[in-house]
């Protein structure tokens, strides 16, 4: 780990020293000059770490880091971000225009990538060595070839160039990205380190996981299935008896995670985070939660809230479910750590308390949770960090439970239920003290369809997933879950909290179901079918006049 975080920091200082072209966004901006490049292993894997700078989103926020992950579920029916300028609200009400929002259309790591795998044979290495540095750089590319290609629908595909005219090409067809995205995989998987060499770094199962989710996110179940078996073949992973453990810095080194993004204190800091807590506590309450998430866990007896005998309660709505609700949401009447690293019980429902104002109401200041709930994972408790805006948080891109959902999945799909598929959802559903799946009840595939999909839900809510599984799954009439999830008044719920600690934390929220729907309401969505893709930027088709527009935009 101390060679990673000192060559990220070697590739962001080279990346002021070095000149950049127009074209393709950038030239490899982490690149040295060409009398030391190019000559030594340590030359290629210093080059290497360049390609990883921001390799999960293109953004350098210019206070620190950006995570694209961690905001991405504001973009579905699990969250909210509530500042259009961060760019991410707007594909959530789907108001967004080629000209307005975040986008994801870039090709500077893609470029980086080209211009490693072009000059990487100068280097005397071993040849082991060598086609272990290529594969993870091909890995790279295909990854940002994913994201776009899943975003937009097909994009150039470019291998090499060296001119800007020979950049300025049509898009290739969704299919086309998609067959080199496995043609790459299939190929660089033979070549890539069993185990990472550090911590943050690519091997064989990062690999094939991205394989496997590539694999599901198109409908081909039976790659899925495979990629998932090889990757538990490995076995190098296992999950964590310690759900909450998994998003704590404590917990980044668990043997569940295959994958997270890096970052360096100080030097390449994670500062979303900050933007992620409530205002009492110094934060911005950017992205957070929303009901739908809430709605979507079951009981703690393993039924859902609206199943006879489930024991819900919508006045009490926190109260007996699922534990990763309260593992993944710092929800009202619930108990948390606040910024003074004092025990406290968390209220957004209350204008004031014992006479004070609460900086915490949810119309308090522009800073509060205007759903009144602030995520829970990577954030609580929140004395792990000395600084909430210079973090090391590390957010995870695979973890094994990811690996055993898609079998379930995959296997269901194909064939299904079976033994191994309700073994697997066990595994997943008993290390947070859930019951085992009622086989009797989810005993067909439309019916273990649904378990499935609501046990991937919340399992990896808050994890940038949420959006592309909405766009993926289907109805029982073809249509995208995403034009009913979506297609809503997206509502926060009002009441009072109490300040007791006597009483059980799922019990001190009181909501108020009769609250009116103004008082409710905080912003209404809309997803049409054109929305499944984003508009391509407006900018990037000024910059090359072949780019087609998605429909729609």
């Amino acid at each position: 780990m101390r060679n990673l975080k000192k060559y990220i920091f070697i590739g962001m200082t080279a990346l002021l020293a070095t000149s950049c072209s127009d074209f393709l966004d950038t030239a490899p901006k982490d690149a040295l000059s060409p009398v030391s490049t190019w000559q030594t292993q340590e030359d290629a894997d210093k080059f290497l770490v360049g390609c990883y700078n921001n390799w999960q989103d293109q953004y350098n926020s210019g206070w620190g880091w950006d995570g694209f992950l961690l905001y991405w579920d504001g973009t579905s029916d699990f969250g909210y971000d509530q500042f259009p300028w961060e760019g991410y609200t707007a594909i959530g009400n789907g108001t967004l225009t080629a000209s307005s929002g975040r986008d994801w259309y870039d090709f500077s790591r893609i470029r980086r990538v080209n211009e490693l795998l072009a000059n990487v044979d100068k280097c005397n290495m071993p040849e082991a060595a060598k086609k272990d540095i290529k594969a993870q750089a091909r890995w790279i590319r295909a990854y940002r070839y994913f994201l776009m290609n899943w975003n937009y629908g097909g994009v150039p595909l470019i291998e090499s160039y060296a001119t800007a005219e020979e950049a300025m090409v049509p898009r290739n067809t969704e299919q086309e990205v998609k067959e080199y995205i496995e043609k790459e995989l299939d190929e660089l998987v033979n070549d890539i380190n069993v185990t990472p060499a550090a911590r943050g770094r690519i091997a064989k199962g990062a690999a094939l996981a991205l394989r496997m989710r590539e694999a599901l996110y198109y409908g081909d179940y039976a790659t899925a299935k495979d990629r998932a078996e090889k990757i538990i073949a490995l076995n190098q992973y296992e999950l964590d008896n310690n759900y909450a453990n998994l998003f704590n810095v404590a917990g980044q080194d668990s043997k569940e995670i295959i994958l997270a993004v890096q970052a360096v204190e100080n030097d390449y800091y994670n500062d979303v985070i900050g933007r992620m807590y409530n205002n009492a506590d110094g934060g911005w309450s950017s992205i957070v939660p929303s009901y739908g998430l809430i709605d979507t866990y079951e009981m703690a007896n393993g039924l859902t809230k609206d199943e006879p005998g489930s024991g819900y309660d919508p006045a009490h709505p926190f109260n007996n479910r699922d534990p990763r609700m309260a593992m993944t949401v710092i929800y009202p009447g619930c108990d948390y750590i606040n910024g003074n690293g004092q025990e406290a019980i968390f209220n957004t429902l209350d204008k004031t308390i014992d006479g004070a104002a609460n900086a915490n109401y949810y119309l308090a200041a522009n800073n509060s949770s205007k759903t009144g709930l602030t995520w829970g994972k990577y954030l609580a408790p929140m004395n792990q960090y000395a600084d909430i805006w210079n973090t090391t948080c590390q957010p995870i891109v695979f973890r094994y439970a990811e690996v055993l959902l898609t079998y379930c999945e995959a296997e269901n799909e194909l064939n299904g239920p079976s033994a191994q598929v309700y073994t697997y959802l066990n595994m997943v559903r008993n290390r947070v003290g859930m019951p085992d799946v009622d086989e009797a009840k989810y005993n067909t595939k439309e019916k273990l369809r649904e378990l499935i999909r609501r046990e991937r839900g919340v399992e990896f809510a808050g994890e940038g997933i949420r959006r592309a599984d909405i766009l993926r799954w289907k109805d029982a009439s073809g249509k995208m879950l995403a034009e009913t999830l979506l297609n809503c008044t997206l509502e926060r719920r009002v009441g009072t909290v109490s300040m007791d600690k006597s009483v059980a934390p799922g019990m001190r929220a009181t909501i108020n179901v009769n609250a009116t729907a103004a008082d409710k309401k905080i912003e209404d969505r809309v997803f049409k079918t054109t929305n499944r893709y984003l508009p391509i930027p407006q900018g990037a088709r000024d910059a090359n006049l072949q780019l087609k527009q998605n429909d729609g935009y």
